[in-house]
């Protein structure tokens, strides 16, 4: 008897037990209180929601696009559609005449880093700002249009943080006008280079300047790298791709050393410090902290991508949470249709207690990343006419923001992939691939451990000058604000006698403002007047930067419902007070969990605390009602979802069985490998003249 293997396995055509996920996701919707698209419109704007669905309409039929098979392919499968996608992105960008947003929508919704990624989001934008008006014409238009496809080459095998060790060299030669540049050691090799693997053909190197005998430190090159004609690397290079990671494996992160290689002078990026052509003499910048503004803008966009992240991984926990039902609750049993069915898992106080606060922070995220953005355009206009007060300010903020929400976010994914039981551990989730791919941000653009020693040395700096008196309160520091508030009076209790006192946001602010100044002024006592060395408080002074930016998420997120004039007409004040009781539950569960440290500041009592947690429950309670609506209000489609579990519709387990029919090894009915593996085995003991079975 003979049977056809290349046949795929099916399931029957049967209905989950009911309720359906998408009544049990609709009789949530109608608890909602709030105008669900009123919200989704207040933190995007209209036009921005307009301009996503009008490309995901565009995308969502492209085969470049499809992520049907994403789950399933292998690393090699992953860059080869990547680079599919990313020439059609070009092609559907002059299709559609896409302005630079519909671009980043489309990259937003794909929701995958691809080998051109960094093309755009370091290549060019370097090239934008640090390059003068010959290097634009000779490097940024041919990479605009894509005739040069460019990488960021900082990083090496043996130093990343430290951009100072870095080992490769650009050594000036004035009898060619060129500058060599070379990896003296294998330590020197670059190192976990985006889009260097196999993509691109020229990279910004990020080398030590070398003049007149002089090491000047890490410049920026832009380098050609390969052939424009066949690709391969060009001779005095050694390049490749550093092979599978933990994740982030649709791009081919790169390694390269330079042998003596030679560039020309006009490589050398010169808008702000310059290399004289046949004398090697070098001018530095006019002002050391003109690279601050990038950065501040890169990490102030990395916070608002925390949103992303948070809202991402709740959107799909609570509406999953809310469909999956496990036990019957005898004391209180849910009935539908007059039978009783099991308790929705997001009905159990643990439950709520998991995801309820990650919503909430999704929305703290929003309004702190707004309000960075706005502080670093107000900066801009600064810097332009001389004034560099705020900057110090910004950057040191934007260094722990960027370092506290990023873990944040790494942490509330897996909180959010666990509370999924089981079914998070599938892919099909599609919450295992995104914790993967997302980790790296708690690395790059400055790890997060060593980001918080920026944000210290600034508020030590800033204790320091409000003691001398050299320091006034402004609005637009609210460091000096809470530190000259606790100075004078370092005492201060809590005048909390009842849980429903915690829900004052005078008292809120003054307890978070509070616990980081104490915090701040035992670190200067043990620096200044014990002579503490800073390797020794290295502990502390990430507990002073994360008290420090916990204060302000608490603070952007309070102040804005008090202040935002769009918030204040009589149609938003639902919306208003679900994000008040959502700024309480931020702000008290966020105490709750730094509660030693509020407690050994003096600032709470013991009594205090437990009614701080008794205060948390009760919150849990009033948001509940407004979970499914808080996480639709992200606008979050299923295309940029593509979760088994968090869809729209709530068909969790028929979009389950589908995804496993589409799994590769169910493509055929018996196993490659039987024959050879397991048929010898089943077969050992047996008369070899018997007849076999099917």
């Amino acid at each position: 008897m003979s049977f056809n293997n290349n046949v795929a396995t099916k399931f029957p055509n049967l209905k989950p037990r009911g309720p359906g996920g998408e009544a049990l996701l609709n009789a949530e919707r109608a608890k909602t209180s709030f105008d669900i698209k009123e919200l989704s419109k207040f933190m995007y704007t209209e036009e921005w929601l307009i301009k996503m669905n009008n490309v995901l309409q565009v995308i969502s039929n492209e085969p470049a696009f499809d992520k049907s098979n994403r789950y399933y392919q292998s690393r090699t499968d992953k860059i080869a559609t990547g680079l599919w996608k990313d020439k059609r992105m070009i092609e559907l960008a002059r299709e559609h005449m896409w302005d630079e947003q519909d671009t980043r929508l489309a990259n937003f919704l794909y929701d995958q880093s691809t080998p051109f990624s960094l093309h755009y989001g370091m290549f060019i934008p370097t090239l934008m700002s640090q390059t003068t008006n010959e290097q634009k014409k000779l490097f940024l238009e041919p990479a605009l249009k894509h005739k040069i496809i460019g990488c960021y080459a900082q990083t090496e095998l043996g130093h990343g943080s430290n951009v100072q060790g870095l080992e490769t060299t650009a050594t000036y030669i004035p009898e060619t006008n060129e500058f060599e540049i070379h990896s003296p050691t294998l330590t020197a090799s670059k190192w976990w280079i985006g889009g260097l693997g196999k993509a691109a053909n020229h990279a910004i190197v990020m080398a030590r300047l070398i003049t007149d005998g002089k090491d000047l430190g890490p410049h920026p090159f832009c380098v050609q790298i390969r052939s424009l004609e066949d690709h391969r690397p060009l001779h005095g290079i050694t390049v490749g791709d550093i092979g599978p990671k933990f994740g982030f494996n649709a791009t081919d992160n790169g390694f390269i050393m330079f042998d003596h290689y030679r560039v020309p002078h006009v490589s050398f990026l010169a808008k702000y410090s310059q290399v004289k052509p046949s004398t090697g003499e070098y001018s530095k910048p006019p002002n050391a902290k003109l690279s601050y503004g990038t950065m501040v803008y890169v990490r102030a966009n990395i916070v608002m991508g925390v949103r992303y992240a948070l809202a991402k991984a709740t959107t799909i926990a609570i509406r999953y949470s809310t469909i999956r039902q496990q036990f019957v609750d005898a004391a209180n049993p849910k009935k539908w249709d007059n039978q009783v069915i099991e308790t929705p898992v997001l009905d159990y106080t643990m439950q709520q207690y998991r995801l309820l606060p990650i919503v909430a922070s999704a929305y703290a995220c929003f309004f702190t990343g707004r309000e960075m953005l706005r502080l670093y355009d107000l900066n801009q206009e600064a810097m332009q006419q001389g004034n560099f007060n705020l900057l110090a300010d910004l950057h040191a903020s934007s260094s722990g923001l960027k370092s506290l929400t990023t873990t944040m976010a790494v942490e509330s994914i897996e909180e959010c992939r666990r509370a999924c039981g089981g079914h998070g551990y599938s892919n099909f989730s599609g919450l295992g691939q995104f914790y993967q791919d997302y980790l790296p941000n708690v690395t790059w653009e400055g790890d997060n451990y060593i980001l918080t020693q920026q944000t210290a040395r600034y508020l030590l700096k800033t204790f320091r000058n409000v003691v001398a008196g050299k320091a006034e309160p402004s609005e637009y520091n609210q460091t000096i604000t809470y530190l000259t508030q606790y100075l004078e009076n370092p005492t201060s209790k809590c005048p909390a006698t009842k849980p429903t006192d915690f829900l004052n946001p005078e008292l809120i602010l003054s307890a978070f403002g509070f616990r980081a100044a104490f915090g701040i002024a035992k670190l200067a006592e043990q620096i200044d007047r014990h002579g503490r060395t800073w390797n020794s408080m290295l502990v502390e002074i990430s507990r002073i930067s994360k008290a420090h930016c916990q204060f302000m998420l608490v603070r952007n997120f309070v102040v804005t419902l008090q202040n935002d004039p769009s918030l204040s007409t009589p149609q938003f004040k639902p919306i208003v007070n679900v994000l008040k009781t959502l700024a309480y539950l931020f702000a008290l569960h966020t105490m709750e969990k730094e509660l030693s440290e509020f407690l050994l500041s003096g600032y709470l009592s013991p009594e205090q605390s437990a009614m701080l947690k008794e205060q948390v429950i009760s919150l849990l309670e009033q948001v509940r009602p407004q979970a499914v609506g808080l996480v639709d209000a992200f606008a979050l489609p299923d295309y940029y979802l593509h979760s088994a579990l968090g869809r729209y519709d709530g068909r969790v387990y028929e979009s389950m069985t589908k995804m496993a029919e589409a799994e590769p090894l169910n493509h055929t009915l018996v196993v490659d490998g039987y024959e050879e593996y397991i048929k010898p085995f089943i077969h050992q003991n047996k008369d070899k003249t018997a007849p076999s079975k099917l």
